[in-house]
């Protein structure tokens, strides 16, 4: 084969590598529907974590053995109090789209309002998410 033909089929390959879009990680969502659909969650993931954050963590967990689990869960008491717990896990990956629940980190966050409505107390279910996701990122990767 001609050198010419192999220089060029190298750069085409490096090219496209280098425009490739960022890797993902598999984020399961196991949340009360609710307190928070699967499409805000999914929200609040994209808007967590920012691409320098996201760069770091990739290289020290990659995308093809990490993966992340949410659930956010509670309701009204009695007294029409507004409870909500958040947790995300971070969680070893295996072939496919399946993850394995031994945590490699864990967090938990619990809010309370008196006197929410529902929409008031969605608002406090996303917020302890973003808390959770905060929680475990800086965890990850020190700032």
């Amino acid at each position: 084969m001609h050198p010419f033909k192999l220089l060029a089929a190298a750069l085409l390959c490096s090219a496209t590598a280098t425009f490739a879009a960022a890797p993902k990680y598999l984020i399961l969502d196991h949340s009360s529907a609710a307190l928070l659909d699967n499409a805000a969650a999914m929200a609040i993931w994209q808007g967590a974590v920012d691409e320098k954050m996201q760069a770091r963590l990739v290289k020290l967990y990659p995308v093809s053995k990490w993966g992340f689990i949410s659930q956010v869960e509670g309701g009204f008491t009695d007294d029409k109090v507004c409870v909500v717990t958040a947790r995300v896990v971070m969680a070893p990956r295996i072939v496919g789209n399946r993850l394995v629940f031994k945590p490699n980190k864990m967090a938990t966050t619990i809010g309370s309002q008196a006197g929410a409505t529902r929409e008031q107390c969605q608002a406090l279910a996303s917020t302890k998410l973003k808390e959770s996701i905060a929680s475990v990122g800086s965890s990850l990767v020190t700032p």
